[in-house]
Protein backbone atom coordinates (compact mmCIF):
# COMPACT_ATOMS: atom_id res chain seq x y z
CA UNK A 1 0.00 0.00 0.00
CA UNK A 2 1.82 3.10 -1.20
CA UNK A 3 -0.73 5.14 -3.13
CA UNK A 4 -1.97 8.43 -1.67
CA UNK A 5 -5.62 7.37 -1.89
CA UNK A 6 -4.94 4.03 -0.21
CA UNK A 7 -3.02 5.64 2.64
CA UNK A 8 -5.75 8.20 3.26
CA UNK A 9 -8.43 5.51 3.21
CA UNK A 10 -6.50 3.42 5.72
CA UNK A 11 -5.94 6.44 7.99
CA UNK A 12 -9.68 7.19 8.00
CA UNK A 13 -10.21 4.01 10.03
CA UNK A 14 -8.01 5.30 12.88
CA UNK A 15 -9.29 7.29 15.84
CA UNK A 16 -10.98 10.56 14.87
CA UNK A 17 -8.17 12.93 15.90
CA UNK A 18 -5.40 11.00 14.16
CA UNK A 19 -7.57 10.42 11.08
CA UNK A 20 -8.00 14.19 10.77
CA UNK A 21 -4.25 14.76 11.06
CA UNK A 22 -3.13 12.01 8.69
CA UNK A 23 -3.65 14.07 5.49
CA UNK A 24 -1.63 16.90 7.03
CA UNK A 25 1.18 14.49 7.86
CA UNK A 26 1.12 13.02 4.36
CA UNK A 27 1.07 16.48 2.79
CA UNK A 28 4.06 17.44 4.96
CA UNK A 29 6.02 14.37 3.86
CA UNK A 30 5.28 15.02 0.18
CA UNK A 31 5.71 18.80 0.53
CA UNK A 32 2.33 19.38 -1.05
CA UNK A 33 -0.87 20.99 0.16
CA UNK A 34 -3.79 18.87 1.26
CA UNK A 35 -5.86 19.60 -1.84
CA UNK A 36 -3.10 18.06 -3.96
CA UNK A 37 -3.55 14.75 -2.15
CA UNK A 38 -7.17 14.45 -3.21
CA UNK A 39 -6.36 15.52 -6.76
CA UNK A 40 -3.70 12.80 -7.11
CA UNK A 41 -4.96 9.69 -5.25
CA UNK A 42 -3.01 7.37 -7.57
CA UNK A 43 0.35 8.98 -6.79
CA UNK A 44 2.77 6.37 -5.41
CA UNK A 45 5.13 7.18 -2.56
CA UNK A 46 8.68 5.93 -2.86
CA UNK A 47 10.06 3.75 -0.09
CA UNK A 48 11.70 6.65 1.75
CA UNK A 49 8.59 8.81 1.77
CA UNK A 50 6.42 5.88 2.79
CA UNK A 51 8.71 5.04 5.71
CA UNK A 52 8.71 8.67 6.86
CA UNK A 53 4.92 8.88 6.68
CA UNK A 54 4.44 5.63 8.60
CA UNK A 55 6.92 6.73 11.26
CA UNK A 56 5.24 10.11 11.76
CA UNK A 57 1.78 8.54 11.77
CA UNK A 58 2.85 6.10 14.49
CA UNK A 59 4.25 8.95 16.57
CA UNK A 60 0.92 10.72 16.23
CA UNK A 61 -0.88 7.55 17.33
CA UNK A 62 1.43 7.53 20.35
CA UNK A 63 0.14 10.98 21.29
CA UNK A 64 2.85 13.28 19.97
CA UNK A 65 1.34 16.61 18.86
CA UNK A 66 1.03 17.26 15.14
CA UNK A 67 2.99 20.51 15.41
CA UNK A 68 6.08 18.66 16.62
CA UNK A 69 5.79 16.18 13.76
CA UNK A 70 5.58 18.82 11.04
CA UNK A 71 7.66 21.47 12.82
CA UNK A 72 5.04 24.14 12.13
CA UNK A 73 2.07 25.77 13.85
CA UNK A 74 -0.13 28.63 12.69
CA UNK A 75 -0.69 31.47 15.14
CA UNK A 76 -2.39 34.77 14.27
CA UNK A 77 -2.14 33.71 10.59
CA UNK A 78 1.64 33.43 10.98
CA UNK A 79 3.43 30.19 10.09
CA UNK A 80 5.68 29.53 13.09
CA UNK A 81 8.44 26.98 13.45
CA UNK A 82 8.13 24.90 16.62
CA UNK A 83 10.14 22.18 18.31
CA UNK A 84 9.69 20.17 21.52
CA UNK A 85 11.84 22.85 23.21
CA UNK A 86 8.89 25.26 23.09
CA UNK A 87 5.26 25.19 24.05
CA UNK A 88 2.95 24.84 21.06
CA UNK A 89 1.12 28.17 20.45
CA UNK A 90 -2.59 27.82 21.09
CA UNK A 91 -5.62 29.69 19.71
CA UNK A 92 -6.69 30.96 23.13
CA UNK A 93 -3.42 32.87 23.44
CA UNK A 94 -4.57 35.02 20.52
CA UNK A 95 -6.86 36.69 23.10
CA UNK A 96 -3.74 38.33 24.54
CA UNK A 97 -2.81 39.66 21.11
CA UNK A 98 -6.35 40.99 20.53
CA UNK A 99 -6.40 42.74 23.90
CA UNK A 100 -2.96 44.27 23.38
CA UNK A 101 -3.90 45.60 19.94
CA UNK A 102 -6.96 47.23 21.50
CA UNK A 103 -4.86 49.45 23.76
CA UNK A 104 -4.37 53.11 22.76
CA UNK A 105 -0.60 52.81 22.37
CA UNK A 106 1.47 54.54 19.71
CA UNK A 107 5.29 54.32 19.90
CA UNK A 108 5.13 51.66 22.59
CA UNK A 109 7.91 49.71 24.25
CA UNK A 110 6.57 46.20 24.86
CA UNK A 111 7.97 43.33 26.93
CA UNK A 112 6.95 39.74 26.18
CA UNK A 113 7.97 37.54 29.11
CA UNK A 114 8.55 33.84 28.40
CA UNK A 115 8.30 34.21 24.64
CA UNK A 116 8.87 30.54 23.71
CA UNK A 117 8.59 30.29 19.93
CA UNK A 118 8.01 34.06 19.80
CA UNK A 119 4.32 33.72 18.96
CA UNK A 120 2.96 36.71 20.91
CA UNK A 121 5.87 39.01 20.13
CA UNK A 122 5.78 38.19 16.42
CA UNK A 123 2.01 38.63 16.18
CA UNK A 124 2.30 42.06 17.78
CA UNK A 125 5.29 42.95 15.62
CA UNK A 126 3.38 42.04 12.47
CA UNK A 127 0.45 44.27 13.43
CA UNK A 128 2.38 47.14 15.04
CA UNK A 129 5.70 47.60 13.20
CA UNK A 130 6.26 50.88 15.08
CA UNK A 131 6.27 49.12 18.46
CA UNK A 132 9.63 48.17 19.95
CA UNK A 133 9.31 44.68 21.39
CA UNK A 134 11.65 42.91 23.78
CA UNK A 135 11.01 39.17 24.07
CA UNK A 136 12.65 37.13 26.81
CA UNK A 137 12.97 33.49 27.80
CA UNK A 138 15.16 31.52 30.19
CA UNK A 139 15.59 28.75 27.61
CA UNK A 140 18.39 29.19 25.07
CA UNK A 141 16.66 26.68 22.77
CA UNK A 142 13.44 28.68 22.89
CA UNK A 143 15.29 31.90 22.07
CA UNK A 144 16.98 30.21 19.13
CA UNK A 145 13.59 29.14 17.81
CA UNK A 146 12.15 32.62 18.34
CA UNK A 147 15.12 34.09 16.47
CA UNK A 148 14.54 31.72 13.55
CA UNK A 149 10.88 32.70 13.41
CA UNK A 150 11.73 36.39 13.56
CA UNK A 151 14.16 35.94 10.68
CA UNK A 152 11.68 33.95 8.58
CA UNK A 153 8.97 36.55 9.15
CA UNK A 154 11.40 39.45 8.65
CA UNK A 155 10.44 41.00 11.98
CA UNK A 156 12.95 43.77 12.57
CA UNK A 157 11.32 45.44 15.59
CA UNK A 158 12.04 42.60 18.04
CA UNK A 159 15.06 42.00 20.23
CA UNK A 160 15.55 38.75 22.13
CA UNK A 161 17.09 38.50 25.59
CA UNK A 162 17.77 35.62 27.96
CA UNK A 163 16.15 36.34 31.30
CA UNK A 164 14.18 34.54 33.99
CA UNK A 165 11.21 36.88 34.13
CA UNK A 166 12.62 40.27 35.25
CA UNK A 167 15.94 38.97 36.57
CA UNK A 168 18.27 40.38 33.89
CA UNK A 169 16.22 43.40 32.79
CA UNK A 170 16.97 47.05 33.54
CA UNK A 171 14.47 49.25 35.34
CA UNK A 172 15.69 52.44 33.66
CA UNK A 173 13.88 51.63 30.41
CA UNK A 174 10.24 51.11 31.40
CA UNK A 175 7.58 49.61 29.15
CA UNK A 176 4.09 50.71 28.18
CA UNK A 177 2.97 47.07 28.00
CA UNK A 178 4.16 43.85 29.62
CA UNK A 179 2.52 40.73 28.23
CA UNK A 180 3.01 37.08 29.13
CA UNK A 181 1.66 33.56 28.72
CA UNK A 182 3.54 31.98 31.63
CA UNK A 183 3.31 28.44 33.02
CA UNK A 184 0.07 28.22 35.02
CA UNK A 185 -0.83 24.54 35.37
CA UNK A 186 -0.70 23.09 38.88
CA UNK A 187 1.84 20.35 39.45
CA UNK A 188 0.10 16.99 39.40
CA UNK A 189 -2.89 18.26 37.43
CA UNK A 190 -4.35 15.21 35.60
CA UNK A 191 -4.70 17.27 32.41
CA UNK A 192 -0.91 17.10 32.08
CA UNK A 193 -1.36 13.51 30.93
CA UNK A 194 -3.77 14.44 28.12
CA UNK A 195 -3.80 16.09 24.70
CA UNK A 196 -0.12 15.62 23.95
CA UNK A 197 1.01 17.60 27.00
CA UNK A 198 3.47 14.88 28.12
CA UNK A 199 5.46 15.73 24.98
CA UNK A 200 5.65 19.47 25.73
CA UNK A 201 8.30 21.04 28.01
CA UNK A 202 7.13 20.73 31.62
CA UNK A 203 8.91 23.95 32.59
CA UNK A 204 6.64 25.85 30.19
CA UNK A 205 3.49 24.33 31.69
CA UNK A 206 3.65 23.91 35.47
CA UNK A 207 4.13 26.50 38.20
CA UNK A 208 3.90 25.10 41.70
CA UNK A 209 1.11 23.41 43.64
CA UNK A 210 -1.57 25.89 42.56
CA UNK A 211 -0.13 26.92 39.19
CA UNK A 212 0.31 30.53 40.33
CA UNK A 213 4.00 30.68 41.25
CA UNK A 214 5.17 32.40 38.07
CA UNK A 215 2.10 34.62 37.87
CA UNK A 216 2.88 35.88 41.38
CA UNK A 217 6.42 36.84 40.30
CA UNK A 218 5.23 38.55 37.12
CA UNK A 219 2.37 40.53 38.68
CA UNK A 220 4.39 41.62 41.72
CA UNK A 221 7.43 42.57 39.63
CA UNK A 222 5.72 44.31 36.74
CA UNK A 223 5.17 47.73 38.42
CA UNK A 224 8.92 48.24 38.65
CA UNK A 225 9.23 47.93 34.87
CA UNK A 226 6.15 49.84 33.72
CA UNK A 227 5.64 53.46 32.78
CA UNK A 228 2.92 55.12 34.86
CA UNK A 229 -0.23 54.25 32.96
CA UNK A 230 1.36 51.10 31.56
CA UNK A 231 -0.45 47.80 31.20
CA UNK A 232 0.15 44.21 32.27
CA UNK A 233 -1.60 41.35 30.45
CA UNK A 234 -1.33 37.66 31.32
CA UNK A 235 -2.88 34.39 30.30
CA UNK A 236 -3.96 31.98 33.03
CA UNK A 237 -6.03 28.89 33.74
CA UNK A 238 -9.82 28.81 33.49
CA UNK A 239 -10.21 28.53 37.28
CA UNK A 240 -7.62 31.18 38.18
CA UNK A 241 -9.39 34.39 37.18
CA UNK A 242 -10.40 35.47 40.69
CA UNK A 243 -7.00 34.62 42.16
CA UNK A 244 -5.16 36.53 39.42
CA UNK A 245 -7.41 39.58 39.88
CA UNK A 246 -6.51 39.55 43.57
CA UNK A 247 -2.80 39.48 42.65
CA UNK A 248 -3.32 42.49 40.35
CA UNK A 249 -5.17 44.38 43.07
CA UNK A 250 -2.53 43.66 45.67
CA UNK A 251 0.17 44.96 43.30
CA UNK A 252 -1.67 48.26 42.78
CA UNK A 253 -3.20 47.70 39.34
CA UNK A 254 -6.41 49.47 38.40
CA UNK A 255 -9.11 48.85 35.80
CA UNK A 256 -8.45 45.13 36.23
CA UNK A 257 -10.45 42.96 33.85
CA UNK A 258 -10.68 39.26 33.05
CA UNK A 259 -11.81 38.11 29.61
CA UNK A 260 -13.09 34.70 28.63
CA UNK A 261 -12.21 32.48 25.70
CA UNK A 262 -14.65 31.15 23.11
CA UNK A 263 -15.78 28.45 25.54
CA UNK A 264 -16.62 31.12 28.13
CA UNK A 265 -13.78 30.22 30.44
CA UNK A 266 -11.64 32.82 32.21
CA UNK A 267 -8.47 33.06 30.13
CA UNK A 268 -6.67 36.43 30.32
CA UNK A 269 -6.48 39.23 32.89
CA UNK A 270 -5.06 42.71 32.46
CA UNK A 271 -4.81 45.97 34.34
CA UNK A 272 -3.28 49.44 34.30
CA UNK A 273 -0.59 50.66 36.69
CA UNK A 274 -0.94 54.40 37.12
CA UNK A 275 1.46 54.99 39.99
CA UNK A 276 5.13 55.91 39.65
CA UNK A 277 7.36 52.85 40.29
Amino acid sequence: MNKVGELLAAAAALNQEVAADAPLILAHVLRKDRSWLYAWPEYRLDDRALAQYESLLQRRLDGEPLAYLTGHREFWSLDLLVTPATLIPRPETELLVEAALGLPLQQARVLDLGTGSGAIALALASERPHWHITATDISEEALEMAARNAKCLQATNIRLLRSHWFEFLHRNQPYQLIISNPPYVAEGDPHLLEDGLPHEPAAALTAGPDGLNDLRIIVAGAPGFLHPGGWLMVEHGMDQGAAVRRLFGAAGFEAVETRQDLERRDRITFGCYSRSP
